[in-house]
C-alpha cells in the first residue's frame, strides 16, 4: 500500500470570537500541508515539533505490537502530564485573579455607578484613571493576573501532535477498538462531545453562580463544536481529543483538591460581599 494520507480528504463578546477562531485555525491547520512527513520535510515547525511527535508515534506503535490507538493515548498522556505543571499555574492565577477581582468589585461597582450617567470624554477618562488607582490599591494588573502565557506555551505543542496524526499515514491503515483510525466513526464524535460536556460541568464545579452563567456559552459550545469536527475527520482525531478531554476532567479534579482551601477562600469572600 503506498504511503499517502487518508486524512486529506465588552469582554466576554472578544473571548468567545477568540476561542472560535483558535479552534477553526487549530481545526482547518489554516491551510498547512497533510502530505506526509519525514526527517528531510521543510520548515522549522515541522522539523522539530510535528516530524519528531510523528516519529514518537511510530517509535511507541512498535512498542505496542503495531497498535497505533495506544500509541496515541499514551502519547496524549505524556503530552498532557508535561504539560501539567503550566496548566497548575495557570489555574493559580486564576483563582488569584478571581479572588482580587471579588475584593475590587465593589469599589469598581461604586466608580461605574458614580459615572453611570456620565458619558462625556472627560468624565469617562476620570472614571479610567480612578479604576487605574483601585488596581494599583490592590496591586491587580488584568493582563498579567489573566495568566495566558503557560495557555500560549501549550497552543503549539497540542497542535504540532495534532498535525503529526494528520501527516502519518500509518495511522490511517489501522483500526483500533471498533473503528478504522482512517475513517470517520459515528460513535466516537459523541464520545468526544460528551467527555468535554463533562470537563465543562466538572470545571464549573464550586464556582459562583455570576461566574457560571458568564462560561456557560463558551462551555457548551465547545463540546458542539468537537462532535461536529468530529464527523468530518479520521477516527484517530476524536480518539486523541477525547483522551485529551478524559485527561482534563482528572486534571480540573486534582487542581480543585490541590487548591481546594484557596477554592473555600474565594467562596467566603464572595458571599460576604
Amino acid at each position: 500500500m503506498g504511503k499517502t494520507s487518508v486524512f486529506t480528504r465588552h469582554k466576554k463578546a472578544i473571548v468567545l470570537i477568540a476561542a472560535a477562531v483558535l479552534m477553526m485555525l487549530t481545526l482547518s491547520g489554516c491551510q498547512a500541508s497533510t502530505e506526509p512527513i519525514d526527517s528531510e520535510t521543510a520548515g522549522f515547525f515541522n522539523h522539530f515539533v510535528v516530524f519528531p511527535f510523528s516519529f514518537a508515534i511510530k517509535f511507541l506503535a512498535g512498542i505496542f505490537n503495531g497498535s497505533y490507538g495506544l500509541s496515541i493515548i499514551f502519547m496524549t498522556f505524556i503530552i498532557r502530564l508535561c504539560l501539567l505543571p503550566l496548566m497548575m499555574k495557570q489555574y493559580n492565577n486564576q483563582l488569584t485573579m478571581r479572588e482580587k477581582m471579588a475584593v475590587l468589585k465593589p469599589e469598581m461597582d461604586e466608580v461605574q455607578k458614580k459615572y453611570k450617567d456620565k458619558k462625556n470624554r472627560e468624565d469617562q477618562q476620570k472614571m479610567q484613571q480612578e479604576m487605574m488607582a483601585l488596581y494599583q490599591k490592590h496591586n491587580f494588573n488584568p493582563l498579567t493576573s489573566m495568566g495566558c502565557l503557560p495557555m500560549l506555551i501549550q497552543f503549539p505543542i497540542l497542535i504540532g501532535f495534532y498535525w503529526a496524526i494528520m501527516r502519518t499515514p500509518e495511522i490511517a491503515q489501522q483500526t483500533f477498538l471498533w473503528f478504522n483510525l482512517g475513517e470517520t466513526d459515528m460513535i466516537l464524535p459523541f464520545i468526544a462531545a460528551g467527555v468535554y460536556l463533562i470537563q465543562f460541568k466538572v470545571s464549573q464545579k464550586g464556582m459562583d453562580p455570576a461566574q457560571q452563567k458568564q462560561m456557560a456559552i463558551l462551555g457548551y459550545i465547545t463540546p458542539v463544536m468537537m462532535g461536529m469536527f468530529s464527523f468530518n475527520v479520521a477516527a484517530a482525531l476524536p480518539l486523541y481529543w477525547s483522551v485529551g478531554g478524559l485527561f482534563l476532567i482528572m486534571q480540573t479534579l486534582l487542581f480543585k483538591w490541590l487548591y481546594r482551601e484557596k477554592n473555600e477562600a474565594l467562596k467566603a469572600i464572595v458571599a460576604s460581599k
